[in-house]
């Protein structure tokens, strides 16, 4: 019997368990390693956080995707895996031991080179401690505690998180400047890595809404109630949240396997190790060597399809597949109020028939996992 060990519950992972439940591999067990049961859908947290979507209508639930796949759920940390060993070590110190693993673990914020981040300001990631926070923050506004809203980060994940706040708290006070809203940013533009339109659009949207912006912000430190720029400016905020992109997890550089420049798992086109065989990775944790790709939700979700093939392949002793991610993927960023922009390459649209288009998909990708 050959056991393979999924650490991490994420989008990808979520693919494998349903793909191997759908067509089951003998002499082979699975296990899955998470600390959480319910795993958020990313594209439908900006929802959730204006208040378009409930907590379960954004989660998959982990334990009911295993127990499809005939899988073993241990709701619990891993604290470490040792490939070398061939052994993942739990939270409460028992190991255990695999012939093959796959990591999906996500990311961190990324803090570090800014004091005062870590301690002062807020991650998107991990979800639920965001959303506890969140649900804090719209009680301090009620009792007229918080008025200065930040969000640092100018790529798609702060636009949509400072225009889902603005709008939950111009709804739930009836007042749109009810919280001053900001969004600062490093870069001399709003979304670097979108066309020049898409650009164009939300900054008029932040405009609209009355969200101030700070373009060529770079945060030089955090401290209790404000974020002082480079230029030493400060920017005071009751609430400062940081989205200024994904940083690897510290504990991946004990794996013992080659990691990228930036401390990611380093995986070759078959979502396999390029230092390790009987390791696998994919979603944020993972860069693939000569196709690095924005580190979004919807190159993870693609992952999910040639992750579980290879991983059948690897358990069979069959050659692996290999898996060239899209050079540009549809993005459709929502702006708050069932209102969202599509873009890929240089296209770009904007409306509610996009929100319409954007919360179809997202529903039909949760319901996969539901409905098993």
């Amino acid at each position: 019997m050959k056991r393979l060990v999924l650490v991490g519950g994420g989008h990808a992972h979520v693919e494998v368990l349903r793909r191997f439940g759908r067509a089951p591999l003998s002499g082979v067990e699975l296990v899955l390693v998470s600390p959480h049961r319910l795993t958020p859908y990313s594209g439908m947290l900006p929802g959730l956080v204006a208040g378009h979507y409930d907590h379960g209508a954004v989660h998959i639930d982990l334990e009911r995707v295993s127990r499809f796949a005939g899988a073993r759920f241990l709701q619990t940390l891993a604290a470490g895996v040792d490939p070398r060993r061939r052994v993942v070590t739990l939270a409460d110190g028992r190991p255990l031991e695999f012939d093959l693993v796959s990591l999906d673990v996500g990311s961190a914020p990324a803090t570090a080179g800014v004091p005062g981040a870590a301690e002062h300001a807020l991650g998107v990631k991990p979800v639920d401690r965001f959303l506890r926070a969140w649900d804090a923050w719209r009680e301090r506004v009620r009792g007229g505690r918080l008025r200065r809203l930040l969000v640092v980060g100018g790529g798609a994940g702060g636009v949509e998180t400072i225009l889902a706040m603005h709008q939950r708290l111009a709804r739930e006070t009836g007042r749109a400047a009810a919280v001053e809203c900001a969004l600062a940013t490093d870069a001399d533009r709003l979304l670097p890595m979108h066309a020049p339109r898409v650009q164009g659009i939300l900054t008029r949207i932040l405009g609209e809404r009355g969200i101030g912006l700070q373009l060529a912000t770079p945060a030089a430190r955090v401290e209790p109630g404000a974020m002082i720029a480079a230029d030493g400016r400060r920017i005071a905020a009751d609430a400062i949240v940081w989205a200024t992109g994904a940083a690897a997890l510290p504990w991946l550089r004990g794996l013992g396997v080659a990691l990228d420049g930036a401390g990611f798992v380093a995986v070759n086109e078959s979502l396999q190790s390029i230092s390790d065989e009987r390791v696998f990775a994919a979603g944020d944790c993972a860069t693939m060597v000569g196709h690095p790709r924005p580190r979004s939700g919807v190159f993870a979700v693609r992952q999910g399809p040639p992750l579980a093939a290879n991983l059948r392949a690897a358990l069979v002793g069959r050659p692996l597949a290999r898996y060239v991610p899209q050079a540009h993927a549809l993005a459709l960023i929502s702006a708050g109020d069932r209102y969202a922009v599509a873009s890929r390459g240089g296209w770009a649209a904007e409306g509610r028939w996009v929100w319409r288009w954007k919360d179809w998909i997202d529903r039909r990708f949760v319901r996969r996992y539901a409905a098993l």
